[in-house]
């Protein structure tokens, strides 16, 4: 009697240990593609992102540089497969004057950077650099153009000095600054924030504006017309879509950026990494707004474009906290954590979820500031949690969209709840089936049961990201305390693969 008893009480523990999750994928109904520039990246001339960060000048013996650019910094993101760097900005894009950035270093002019920290920008990483860099990695160049404190003129002349291989005088100046050959970008951001730090504008006022600047924006040498994006809504402003949508002729237009971070309050954002459990599910409910923000705003966007050319690109997204202690306010500098991670894994399987009309997107941003990737001191590199999570994601880059049903528990804090698990699948070129999960829920395990229609598997692998506590970080003295390891905890039997998800984890699984 008494063993049956502790039989039922183990029993009753597992239970309570894991909780059940019921998940659906049907692959007779995936036909979207997801992709891969929706895993692109942002960098700023913001705090140590450029200078220290991606960039440490060519006459830098310490730090081992590909032409000025770190050379740890170029293997990890190549590993990482970023397709696009978002740059020079952020606000800093509409006071960036491109001219200031070509020709001989030692004669370029220094600009205060009013945005960010006050510093003195002496523009010695410029167009040349940053396009070179891109190459290096592998990437498309996504540039933002200055519409805040710019001209037309000024926007033309860059499109004709990086796409134009004929004569002119834009190309003729590039050639005497050692480019012979154009870069073709095709990413161009007509502006950023247009409601707030790049002008302070209204709706109407910026549509007139963007029609305008887009006009002058032609490239006859690009193998592909321009993709041009306008400056687009701050997080639930559906009257920007709206008015954009509405107001620019749509042969003009080729994306709307969407900008939304999950802060819990812009006066009190709390910390990066000693944070409490309230805080962290008050991050996890605008990290999971993203969902409700990109329905609302597409659904607007399909009222004026029902067969979805105009992309939604979401060219800010991720968590911002206050700095560390003892830096520089205006740098953004923030730690990266196991709060990061399921963040970023519950976002991508948002972006999944919306491919149809989300076709781009870039976290915020790639080194040393707000949900970095890297960070680095000196000759120093650290890999966060969220890199770990972007490089275990790529499987997806341009794979076949596998619509999911999901029936998830909730993680409760308080009264409050939020659905403890997220999850996308997809099928890539190969055939091969891939899904992503993540379990939000610090205090509880999730045992998932996928059905899996129209999928035949016989073995399961995968890898997981997880650590002991949410906070866990990896630091310069311990590089490696949160990194992905091999998963066991899923199995498969006929058409049904069963989970089981540590509490606050970040799964990829692999189906053979």
């Amino acid at each position: 009697m008494k063993k049956w008893i502790s039989t039922l009480a183990l029993a009753a523990m597992s239970l309570q240990g894991f909780a059940q999750n019921e998940v659906t994928l049907d692959a007779s109904q995936a036909k979207t593609q997801i992709n891969r520039q929706i895993y692109g990246h942002f960098a700023e001339h913001l705090g140590a992102c450029i200078y220290g960060g991606l960039y440490v000048g060519e006459n830098n013996t310490k730090i081992p540089n590909i032409n000025g650019a770190r050379k740890d910094v170029i293997e990890a993101l190549k590993k990482m497969k970023i397709p696009n760097l978002r740059w020079p900005g952020g606000c800093f894009a509409d006071t960036y004057h491109w001219k200031d950035g070509i020709g001989p270093k030692k004669q370029r002019p220094s600009i205060v950077n009013a945005w960010w920290g006050g510093v003195t920008e002496d523009n010695s990483f410029g167009t040349h650099d940053f396009l070179n860099l891109c190459k290096e990695l592998g990437t498309e160049p996504y540039l933002a153009g200055n519409v805040g404190s710019g001209t037309v003129k000024e926007l033309s002349d860059w499109v004709q000095y990086v796409n134009h291989n004929g004569v002119s005088p834009m190309a003729n100046l590039r050639k005497e600054n050692g480019q012979d050959k154009a870069w073709g970008v095709k990413y161009w951001g007509v502006g950023n924030e247009a409601w707030g730090c790049g002008g302070n504008m209204k709706a109407e006022y910026y549509a007139n504006i963007y029609r305008q600047y887009a006009t002058f924006m032609t490239d006859w040498d690009n193998g592909s017309k321009l993709f041009r994006i306008a400056s687009g809504a701050n997080s639930k402003d559906y009257n920007w879509t709206e008015v954009l949508m509405r107001d620019i002729p749509h042969h003009m237009l080729e994306g709307i950026a969407l900008h939304h971070y999950s802060v819990i309050n812009w006066d009190k954002k709390g910390p990066a990494a000693n944070f409490t459990e309230e805080h962290y599910f008050k991050t996890m409910q605008q990290a999971l707004f993203m969902d409700e923000l990109i329905q609302k705003h597409t659904a607007i966007m399909d009222k004026y474009d029902p067969k979805k050319k105009v992309a939604l690109v979401v060219d800010e997204w991720g968590g911002w906290y206050e700095v560390e202690q003892g830096t520089n306010p205006g740098f953004l500098y923030q730690q990266n954590t196991m709060r990061d991670a399921v963040l970023a894994g519950a976002t991508l399987n948002i972006f999944h979820k919306h491919s149809e009309r989300v076709r781009m997107a870039n976290l915020a941003q790639i080194v040393n500031v707000l949900q970095a990737v890297v960070l680095t001191k000196e000759e120093k590199m650290i890999l966060t949690p969220t890199y770990h999570v972007m490089e275990m994601y790529n499987v997806h880059q341009d794979a076949t969209n596998i619509p999911v049903e999901i029936k998830s528990n909730d993680y409760v804090f308080g009264t409050e709840k939020l659905p403890a698990v997220s999850v996308s699948a997809s099928k890539d070129q190969a055939g091969v089936v891939h899904i992503s999960l993540t379990n939000i829920d610090i205090n509880k395990g999730q045992e998932i049961s996928i059905n899996l229609k129209g999928i035949t598997a016989k073995a399961v692998t995968g890898r997981v990201l997880t650590s002991a506590k949410v906070q866990d970080h990896n630091t310069f003295d311990n590089p490696e305390k949160v990194k992905p390891t091999t998963f066991t905890g899923a199995s498969i039997s006929g058409g049904t693969l069963k989970v089981k998800l540590p509490a606050t984890s970040v799964v990829v699984l692999e189906l053979k």
